[in-house]
């Protein structure tokens, strides 16, 4: 479960980042876009966490759960990086520096 709903938390963050600069509130877009990277940084512990266990011998059970929680991972980590890329963008056409 921390997959899906820190990788979940992820993607939500990386949107309101988006949404934030849309309106020139770009600190708080760049507020939720460390928010993002937090929930991806748990999710991936519990990510390593599988992993860990799977390799010390721990067969892990492929489930319908498990599969959701990696795609909602990978989207996360996909969503983020273009996330960063969209405020840049907003930052850019608003004449603010770009970090």
């Amino acid at each position: 479960m921390g997959l899906i709903i820190n990788g979940g938390n992820a993607k939500s963050d990386a949107m309101e980042a988006i949404h934030a600069a849309k309106v020139s509130d770009f600190e708080l877009a760049d507020q939720k876009l460390k928010d993002s990277d937090k929930g991806l940084v748990e999710a991936h512990h519990s990510q390593t966490s599988m992993l860990t266990a799977e390799a010390s011998g721990e067969k892990a059970e492929l489930s319908l759960l498990l599969i959701h929680g990696q795609d909602h991972l990978m989207n996360a980590i996909t969503f983020r990086d273009m996330a960063s890329e969209v405020v840049d963008v907003y930052k850019k056409m608003a004449g603010v520096a770009i970090d």
